[in-house]
């Protein structure tokens, strides 16, 4: 139960990563808020799962949602000490002239500009009750690119070095700022990272990372666990690879 009495909300909490995440942190005893834009999916888990787990339909690049997700939160939890940054989108794989400016507006603003807006509203919830832990979770994309997703990746980077400018800023108030970067994983966004879904594209994906299988949810629940318990009490500014040494 290390989470105990902990109140959380994940973005993007209704599926893959965010799903596993939700998931542990119910388990060690926090109460969760599910912030997605696909509601549906979202109270789908929140009934399958124990536990107090609450729902908010959120698209987390407007600044309304996010706004009406801080109060919704705040009311239903009693408070806030935990943000998961999680929503998060691609593009497909493509040269990175042959992006639509809509597809790069898109990109941005669910991987970077939710980030500035959960900081925005949140982290002044989190200043008024003296501290919290904020959780990015990034990408190994933003620390080894590969190829033909380039705006996605530079989302990703942008995402870490925010999570250190944010540690720093935040650290004299007592907030600590964290990120993950997850390898590719069974997520929904694997066929888009992918292009296609093939054994062989499988395959090639698979070939660079050394521990030889693909990041799972629970994966990501773990050290998402940790980083936000007080286990971690002394981290803050980490972007910490959970990729089966794909960074190495």
């Amino acid at each position: 139960m290390r989470l105990a009495g902990k109140r959380a909300i994940v973005t993007g909490g209704a599926s893959g990563f965010g799903a596993g995440i939700v998931r542990k942190f119910l388990t060690e005893g926090a109460r969760v808020m599910i912030a997605d834009v696909n509601v549906d999916l979202a109270i789908a888990l929140a009934d399958e799962l124990a536990g107090e787990v609450h729902v908010c339909k959120a698209d987390m690049s407007l600044d309304a949602d996010v706004r009406t997700l801080t109060d919704v939160a705040g009311q239903a939890l009693g408070g806030i000490d935990i943000l998961v940054n999680n929503a998060g989108i691609t593009h497909l794989p493509m040269a990175m002239e042959d992006v639509t400016e809509e597809e790069f507006d898109r990109v941005l603003a669910v991987n970077a500009k939710s980030v500035f807006l959960t900081a925005r509203h949140i982290i002044p919830v989190m200043k008024a009750a003296g501290g919290g832990n904020v959780l990015n979770v990034a990408s190994t994309a933003g620390v080894s690119p590969r190829p033909r997703l380039s705006w996605y990746n530079a989302t990703k980077g942008w995402m870490i070095t925010a999570t250190r400018s944010m540690a720093v800023e935040l650290a004299p108030l007592g907030i600590r700022v964290n990120a993950i970067n997850p390898v590719a994983g069974e997520t929904p966004l694997l066929k888009s990272f992918m292009g296609e879904d093939t054994p062989e594209m499988r395959a090639k994906f698979l070939s660079t990372i050394p521990l030889g299988r693909f990041s799972t949810p629970e994966d990501m629940g773990n050290a998402a666990c940790f980083l936000c318990s007080d286990e971690a009490a002394m981290i803050t500014g980490i972007c910490m690879e959970v990729d089966g040494g794909r960074c190495i």
